[in-house]
């Protein structure tokens, strides 16, 4: 399946996230990370729930040292990643130069102070989009169809 995803992380204390490349002074908080995976969409958030793993994207930094919630699976042929960042842009506190090396925005990353997933499901509404929200891989915790009321 192609598509993108958003994953819900919650960091318990302020942190640096150090990368290859960067240092990152991040609150403690809730987080969304908005990425897409035209070729595995299971395969890629699968492997952000994996805790033993070759660290690669900046992503995989932040979860060493933070909590990975839940995951939305967002099925699409279309890549959806700019634009769904875009869109969590208006509500979540970006962490800009956070994961959004090969799309038009500064961050893929956003803090929000409290539990993101009303406006996460009102986003993926108001855009017509179908989700399925998962604690695992095994675990299924909601389908939302488009312009589900």
């Amino acid at each position: 399946m192609k598509g993108s995803y958003f994953l819900v992380i919650r960091l318990e204390a302020n942190s640096e996230i150090r990368t290859k490349s960067r240092l990152f002074q991040l609150q403690e908080g809730y987080y969304v990370y908005v990425g897409s995976a035209m070729n595995s969409l299971e395969k890629r958030v699968g492997r952000h729930f994996r805790r033993e793993k070759k660290l690669h994207w900046h992503i995989d930094y932040l979860l060493r040292k933070a909590r990975l919630l839940r995951a939305y699976l967002i099925p699409n042929d279309e890549k959806l990643e700019e634009k769904l960042s875009l869109n969590v842009s208006k509500y979540g506190e970006p962490v800009k130069g956070f994961g959004a090396g090969d799309v038009g925005v500064d961050t893929n990353l956003y803090r929000f102070g409290e539990e993101p997933d009303d406006t996460l499901t009102e986003i993926l509404k108001r855009l017509d989009l179908h989700w399925i929200k998962v604690k695992s891989l095994d675990e299924i915790i909601e389908s939302g169809e488009k312009n589900e009321t």
